[in-house]
């Protein structure tokens, strides 16, 4: 049986001072940790993350990364630049990605293939806006998202990480109920095992404002993995509230 896994995205926040008091933080109550704990941070700390988390059981990763190799792409990291630093995982396709920069479903499939050439992780990230959710567009549109990357991908598939961010609980304090979310989880899982023969091995996150609160009984479902955690992913004890659920899950 696989472990869970909490990775946090600590988007757009953080310092040299606060990062360090967060990661030791995390790490001062790392021994009774029986999942897996990764953290995805901006670009220009990833050097501090890797130094900090050195030989520890937090793994880090990115926010994003380029579907090029190399070249004329102002403002972008590629994939051998970050596995040059370590990097385990990289966000690919958040809902800010989708909505402020413009990403479709072929970029974020490029992106994956990217990430996966150079060994690292994929979290791929598909969910629905409030207005396709009250359409009851759920489920087309996390399959139609999906299957992009499958495509693109193929039998690399099975090594990527998803996570179901329903777009309308980003942020808002807003949460799919655990038998809503278990439900889209099992139509992912099932898109996957008609892709793969080890669609099991790929873990599938909820990222849809976890949080202290509500981890232990979203954790519980069967098709949820573990989560891509936002806001309470910057506040030790929250994050290591919502770890020692996942560890007893």
């Amino acid at each position: 049986m696989k472990k869970k896994l909490i990775a946090g995205n600590w988007k757009m926040n953080g310092n040299t001072a606060s990062n360090a008091a967060l990661l030791q933080a995390l790490l001062a109550g790392s021994s009774t940790w029986a999942c897996r704990v990764a953290v995805c941070v901006p670009d220009v700390y990833i050097a501090q993350v890797q130094a900090l988390v050195a030989g520890g059981p937090i793994e880090y990763g990115a926010q994003n990364i380029s579907a090029y190799a190399s070249g004329a792409y102002t403002g972008e990291s590629s994939a051998d630049m970050l596995r040059e630093f370590g990097v385990r995982y990289a966000i690919v396709g958040h809902s800010e990605r989708r909505q402020y920069h413009g990403e479709t479903d072929a970029v974020v499939a490029k992106k994956a293939q990217a990430a996966l050439g150079a060994g690292i992780t994929p979290i791929v990230c598909v969910g629905e806006t409030l207005e396709e959710h009250e359409a009851g567009k759920t489920e087309d549109v996390v399959k139609r998202q999906m299957a992009a990357v499958i495509h693109e991908n193929g039998h690399c598939i099975s090594e990527i990480v998803v996570a179901y961010e329903p777009v309308w609980a980003i942020g808002t304090g807003k949460t799919a109920s655990p038998e809503m979310a278990q439900s889209v989880h099992a139509v992912l899982r099932a898109q996957l095992r008609a892709a793969t023969p080890n669609a099991d091995r790929v873990s599938i996150l909820y990222g849809g404002s976890m949080n202290a609160a509500n981890a232990a009984q979203l954790l519980s479902q069967p098709d949820i993995d573990g989560g891509l955690v936002g806001g309470a992913s910057l506040k030790a004890a929250d994050f290591l509230n919502i770890i020692a659920a996942a560890s007893k899950a």
